[in-house]
């Protein structure tokens, strides 16, 4: 599948202008063939060839890339100049078919690249070496690794503006570079295309430099002692990259880091503005420390506005936050109103009822309804002390119990109702599980509540259920068994067939899991399993647990 950069065919038209024009840079002056000098038609002629297919280099990177590799073996034997831009575009198409098509293409077009490269590399007469080789390799080795990783980047999202920051950073680096140094590519030692690619690379580092300043740095650094042996005159105008390196690692380096890079700065600065140590005069020292400050301060104006920044949108998220919770309190307060009078008015209701002399089974329910009713409104309490702000409900300081019900009382409430519901239910717990982190027993008995009620939904009474909870292997295990129900259907009861995913996000929560599905004798199973953290084990004695047989 074609992925191209971007839509449209002007990034098109400036590629191919920017390859015929980067022939041009490199070549004018200097049209010659083997022969002699050759027309100014035939040296423009090449550019176009060199540099106008680079107009297609996104919707056809394979095909391009091929071109430039015939192109780049007949212009080494034709001795033409176009052979050094060529060499350099040759790369960037490699990058670009490794960037958007899979292996299947790039590998052999990689191949094919590199034995061009090598021919280009090889002199006339001369054997290919092991060094021409490996150069030749590492020309088209590095593009490639770009490419791909580029390609394993597209997933990610790209809200973040900051990729579109690097990019205009990274292409302003490299104009800045070829700008200013391409008259004097040709004066140097290197080969011309060598010349450029070092530049191209100095002008490219400035894309990563917000995420790796330093690192930048000491690359810029290198590159203009580099320049200053081998290609004199550009050292100069790459000085540039360096100092802008500077600036952005002062906006978040400490001072003794800051102070080394200053030094490294000024150091490299005065190798290569300095030809003579008789030119060394005060004047000229304080000049230098002086361009170097300016960046360093700059670069440290513009950390303390970001760090304002930062800590004025901190302030906006307090105080937003601040808002939430006073807000959250309110529609707190007003569910604890609202529902606490109703089940106040039915907890009253019951008692008059007791009262007015109901006995027998009346009697029983009436007292477990006025049971249930205190037992809401103490949980009541304890949600809206969790509503009204979560993070301070769990500080460590405050104690869970005073926010969770017992979990050994819920477990044996659940197992209780559901048995005089008519379950036969079969509670094992192990004594370990009781060492377990209160807030993993409390899931683990409202996991065994929801599921004893779907036993008891769909298997209906009379079924028999078994609950064991235990741990194992640093988790807290709990399943719940039942076998097949009696022949009798059960009645319909009310369901929002939430009850499992209920569950399932509960252990989510605690980096558990639950399963569910049928057994083997015809009944249903359902398991949990929530990780216990490290030392999340209390030191107190088990608390009541439960081993019994319920009916």
């Amino acid at each position: 599948m074609r992925r191209p950069f971007s839509r449209g065919p002007v990034l098109d038209v400036f590629l191919a202008m920017s390859g015929t024009g980067l022939d041009v840079l490199v070549s004018a002056g200097t049209w010659t063939g083997r022969s002699g000098p050759a027309p100014v038609w035939v040296g423009l002629g090449l550019a176009l060839l060199a540099g106008l297919p680079m107009g297609l280099v996104r919707r056809w990177p394979g095909p391009v890339a091929v071109y430039l590799a015939a192109l780049l073996v007949a212009c080494d034997q034709v001795g033409a100049f176009t052979v050094n831009t060529v060499q350099i575009l040759l790369p960037i198409a490699v990058g670009v078919l490794a960037r958007g098509r899979g292996w299947g293409w790039t590998a052999p077009v990689a191949v094919l690249a590199c034995v061009a490269t090598a021919v280009n590399l090889a002199d006339p007469g001369i054997a290919l070496t092991a060094n021409t080789w490996f150069y030749s390799a590492g020309l088209i080795a590095a593009p490639v690794l770009i490419g791909g990783y580029l390609r394993t980047q597209e997933g990610r999202r790209r809200e973040d503006p900051a990729p579109l920051l690097d990019l205009l950073l990274a292409g302003g680096g490299v104009a800045l570079a070829v700008l200013t140094t391409w008259p004097y590519w040709h004066s140097g030692v290197p080969p011309v295309w060598a010349v450029a690619l070092g530049v191209m690379l100095a002008g490219l580092a400035l894309g990563v430099v917000r995420h790796l300043p330093g690192a930048v740095l000491l690359l810029e650094s290198l590159t203009l002692v580099v320049a200053d042996q081998y290609v004199p005159r550009t050292g100069n105008s790459l000085q540039l990259l360096a100092l802008v390196a500077l600036g952005v690692f002062a906006t978040r380096a400490a001072w003794p880091w800051l102070a080394a890079a200053y030094a490294l700065t000024c150091s490299v600065s005065a190798v290569v503005t300095v030809d003579d140590p008789a030119d060394v005069t005060p004047f000229r020292v304080v000049a230098l420390m002086t361009m170097v400050t300016a960046p360093v301060a700059i670069g440290r104006y513009v950390g303390a506005r970001q760090a304002q920044a930062r800590h004025a949108a901190e302030l906006a998220a307090e105080r937003a936050r601040a808002g939430r919770l006073a807000e959250r309190e309110r529609i707190a307060r007003e569910v604890h109103d609202i529902v606490a009078h109703h089940v106040g008015a039915m907890v009253l209701r019951a008692s008059a009822a007791q009262y007015a002399g109901a006995d027998g089974p009346a009697a029983e329910a009436l007292g477990d309804i006025r049971e249930t009713g205190h037992r809401v409104l103490e949980d009541l309490r304890g949600l809206l002390t969790v509503l009204r702000d979560p993070a301070e409900a769990l500080r460590d300081d405050l104690p869970l119990a005073d926010m969770l019900a017992d979990p050994g009382d819920v477990l044996r409430d659940a197992v209780a109702r559901m048995s005089a519901a008519g379950l036969h239910v079969d509670l094992r717990q192990s004594p370990e599980a009781c060492l377990a982190p209160l807030v993993l027993r409390a899931a683990v008995a409202r996991i065994v509540q929801e599921g004893l009620t779907n036993v008891l939904k769909h298997a209906g009474p009379g079924a028999r259920a078994e609950v064991g909870v235990r741990t194992r292997e640093g988790a807290l295990e709990v399943e719940v068994r039942n076998g097949p129900g009696p022949a009798r259907p059960p009645e319909a009861l009310p369901s929002n067939g939430q009850g499992i995913a209920g569950m399932r996000e509960r252990a989510r929560a605690f980096g558990g899991r639950v399963t569910a599905g049928p057994a083997g004798d015809g009944g249903w199973r359902l398991t949990a399993s929530l990780p216990i953290p490290p030392q999340g084990a209390c030191e107190s004695p088990p608390d009541r647990c439960v081993r019994g047989r319920f009916a």
